[in-house]
């Protein structure tokens, strides 16, 4: 399953934002990655599109079961990219701002090679 990238980032950055705020609305995700309200809308109404989150009346941003299942593949990948590249030396920040570029285009097969040999 490959999907946009940028559709990625959004799906992780609900995920990422809803461990930790009660509710998840747009504007939390425009102040996070440092977007436009309005780009961020029209992502989000491709997602909603997608089926990958849905929005209340509210304006309350929740993952459906295909949002999480991305958002979580892909919030795994940048965790472990990045342990593995700071266990390497490299440090944090670049570590993690690298893991980000990484994570949407490794295949499954390498992703799984590095975990299991990286995460005993």
């Amino acid at each position: 399953m490959h999907y946009n990238e940028s559709a990625e980032n959004y799906l992780e950055t609900i995920l990422v934002l809803s461990k930790k705020l009660p509710v998840v609305r747009a504007v939390d995700i425009a102040n996070e990655l440092g977007y436009k309200k309005s780009s961020v809308s029209i992502a989000m109404k491709h997602l909603r599109e997608k089926e990958h989150i849905s929005v209340s009346d509210a304006g309350f941003i929740t993952l459906t079961e295909s949002g999480l299942s991305i958002a979580e593949m892909i919030y795994e990948r940048h965790e472990i990219l990045t342990s593995v590249l700071t266990t390497l030396g490299v440090p944090e920040e670049i570590a993690s701002e690298d893991a980000c570029r990484i994570e949407h285009v490794i295949s499954p097969e390498s992703f799984e090679a590095l975990k299991s040999h990286f995460i005993k």
